[in-house]
């Protein structure tokens, strides 16, 4: 039997933010004429010709053409309020994965490789993951970062410090756009409702199809050793071997989804705790990430950077990483030096 699921009415984006994507996303868009600008030239290039490549080379999904999958992208839109459903397309292609592209008229291309890999609440989890992207706003920048990767480095190379400060922007869009992954594996729970279907969804990513020859309680195991386990040395090349990456390793979108879910954070949206947009009947998927003025006011930029320094805070006081805690330790102990300086300093001019 189906089971009967909570729908989320006028559910604003922020209920399933991660902090750290929210601020440097709304940072980005704090910046007068930037949105603007990159939407004269996204919009007007790559978004049409990308649109254009997918009309001509891949799958449209509809009623009458993979409907299995329409009916659970339409179950995504229904439980998310999705009042403007972007197109859906499926491309023929080995690789595990999805994306979602473009501002004015966005779509989302799933590689059919899914369709054979995943059972139906999965695919439903890694749909709603994209519908994620577009409401939360990220197709702009993501965007931009695919831009900066394929077109604008080759041109840069060969000026003076010009590609150094491209990598520059390049490696901070990158870091935003993992969290905004961590983000949208929020929304394909928050659609699918049963978080052991995205533990094994991060389980196939990692291992492939063959669940049955997996164990997920052997997988968080594994995934808590890799946060968890190792040298200094292991915790550098921690670091060195996330750096190129778009994406988060498997187990650590694994653990991070898991204490979203033991947080309680997820229960408390599931019994209608969330945030409301003001006005979602006119929600726009480039509009900027609050939906009126009083939402704006209500969380500044400056709010959410505090917000994502917090989460940043606890995520280093719960880690066993020894790199981690060594930089702790020395933070603590500059702290402690300061303080001391500065008592003697008061000392003196009192004396």
């Amino acid at each position: 039997m189906a089971r009967t699921k909570v729908i989320f009415p006028n559910i604003s984006p922020r209920a399933w933010e991660h902090p750290a994507d929210r601020a440097a996303l709304s940072t980005l868009q704090s910046i007068p004429g930037l949105d603007m600008l990159l939407q004269k030239m996204v919009g007007n290039t790559t978004e049409r010709s990308l649109r254009l490549v997918a009309l001509s080379s891949a799958v449209r999904v509809s009623e009458r053409q993979f409907a299995k999958v329409y009916k659970l992208f339409r179950e995504a839109c229904g439980v998310l309020d999705v009042k403007n459903p972007p197109e859906l397309y499926i491309s023929a292609s080995p690789f595990v994965n999805a994306r979602a592209v473009g501002m004015e008229k966005p779509f989302i291309m799933l590689n059919s490789s899914l369709l054979d890999t995943l059972t139906d609440d999965e695919l439903l989890a890694v749909i709603a993951h994209e519908i994620g992207h577009c409401l939360s706003g990220h197709l702009l920048y993501s965007t931009l970062l695919v831009m900066l990767t394929n077109f604008t480095m080759p041109i840069l190379s060969n000026i003076p410090l010009g590609g150094a400060a491209v990598m520059a922007i390049r490696m901070a869009l990158m870091e935003w756009y993992r969290k905004s992954e961590l983000s949208c594996d929020r929304a394909g729970l928050l659609v699918v409702q049963d978080p052991e279907v995205c533990y094994t969804l991060e389980m196939k990513l990692a291992g492939g199809r063959n669940v049955s020859e997996m164990n997920i309680n052997e997988f968080f195991a594994q995934a808590y050793e890799y946060e968890s386990g190792g040298t200094m040395m292991d915790s550098v090349h921690k670091i060195l071997n996330l750096l190129g990456e778009t994406h988060p390793f498997p187990v650590l979108r694994l653990v991070e989804l898991k204490k979203w879910v033991d947080a309680g954070e997820y229960g408390r949206i599931l019994s209608g705790g969330f945030a409301q947009d003001g006005e979602s009947a006119t929600r726009a998927y480039d509009a900027p990430h609050y939906a009126t003025p009083e939402d704006a006011k209500q969380e500044s930029v400056v709010d959410n950077i505090k917000s994502a320094a917090r989460k940043y805070k606890e995520d280093l006081t719960q880690s066993s990483d020894p790199l981690v805690e060594k930089v702790s330790d020395i933070a603590a102990s500059a702290a402690d030096t300061a303080k001391n300086i500065a008592e003697n300093m008061r000392k003196r001019f009192e004396k």
